[in-house]
């Protein structure tokens, strides 16, 4: 079959159904879509939509041994920025919807998130730890200008003096500048950057609605120069793609003011494998079979590792290389610092807090 053709604006070729859920079997008609484009004179724009979703609880819970916190705040399903290989695009099928296109453009928002969390936060018995935000999708993705739902969110974390880490590839979170000053104040923030490439063309196809890698540079500036520790994330690295831009996006969150950094090499799972070998045949045709070939060999010969330890990291060779090249260059920059632990012990509920100092 020949590949489809991109669509504009967005990360994903298609609307691929999810095989573990759908009915087997379902394609794209493309004699269809063709047709139509043919009498309208070209295909409508895929338009962005929001759904309200009403949860009983807001905070997350994992025990996995291949990331450094054990509960998380998620303020949207579905990310508008489109990046074709992120990991949280299957979660979409859960949903009956698309990893594909539906993703990036069905999207669910939480606006209850903040007052669930401090009814959380307020239970007797509560043990305070770091709360992450941004482990599934962005939480400053586009639509968080308009439905502020992170705001929120970070707003109750101050009122508790509750620790946070926030992971994103947007320059929306200076908007929240003066909670996280704040915040920063006390030590009960990090900010993960993710930077995957700085090319504009490369990241206009990888992550077509994220913003452009000389803002988020300019954001981890302008946290830096107001007190909040920031890391760059070289993630994913995606072989003869953007794995010889490891040393200079490095070098350039250095000179930004980042204080560490780390690198995880692409990984595939799920629906994600094929729709990433689609975006691969749409972009980069000449280069595709070796981009795969480089992926499964860090893989076991599979598209993805599901293994726990091993799947963040990779296996073999050209794995090793990529964490050798990320350790030397975090050396040279004084990136390699051991990261600083947020603080616990001011965590308290607003109103016993004031009972306190009566």
């Amino acid at each position: 079959m020949a590949p489809l053709p991109p669509v504009r604006g967005r990360g994903a070729p298609a609307n691929t159904p999810s095989a573990r859920f759908d009915a087997p079997g379902v394609e794209i008609d493309r004699d269809w879509i063709d047709a139509r484009a043919a009498i309208d004179g070209g295909e409508p724009p895929l338009r962005t939509t929001v759904a309200r979703e009403h949860p009983r609880t807001i905070i997350s819970r994992n025990t996995s041994p291949d990331v450094p916190f054990d509960r998380s705040v998620n303020a949207y399903r579905g990310c508008e920025h489109g990046c074709i290989y992120c990991f949280a695009r299957p979660t979409h099928a859960y949903l009956g919807l698309s990893p594909g296109l539906d993703f990036e453009s069905k999207l669910t928002a939480k606006p209850d998130a903040p007052k669930l969390l401090r009814a959380e936060l307020s239970k007797r018995g509560y043990i305070p730890s770091v709360l992450a935000m941004g482990t599934n999708t962005d939480p400053y993705q586009p639509i968080e200008a308009d439905w502020r739902i992170t705001r929120g969110c970070l707003e109750v974390l101050r009122d508790f003096r509750h620790p946070v880490s926030i992971t994103t590839k947007s320059d929306r979170v200076v908007a929240d500048l003066d909670v996280l000053t704040d915040l920063a104040a006390d030590r009960l923030v990090s900010v993960i950057m993710s930077v995957t490439s700085l090319v504009p063309a490369v990241a206009r196809t990888l992550e077509p609605r994220a913003a452009a890698p000389a803002k988020r540079l300019a954001a981890i500036r302008a946290l830096t120069d107001a007190g909040v520790p920031v890391w760059a994330s070289v993630a994913p690295v995606v072989p003869a793609i953007t794995d010889h831009e490891i040393e200079a996006i490095l070098e350039a969150a250095a000179a930004a003011g980042a204080v560490g950094a780390f690198a995880m090499p692409v990984r595939l799972p799920h629906e994600v494998a094929p729709l990433f070998r689609g975006w691969l045949d749409a972009h980069y045709p000449d280069r595709a079979a070796h981009v795969m070939g480089l992926i499964r060999s860090m893989r076991d010969g599979r598209d993805n590792d599901p293994d726990f330890r091993t799947r963040m990291k990779g296996k073999g060779p050209y794995a090793d290389l990529i964490h050798r090249r990320v350790a030397v260059a975090k050396a040279r920059l004084g990136l390699d610092r051991p990261r600083a632990a947020l603080r616990m012990d001011l965590f308290a509920v607003p109103g016993d807090r004031q009972l306190a100092l009566l």
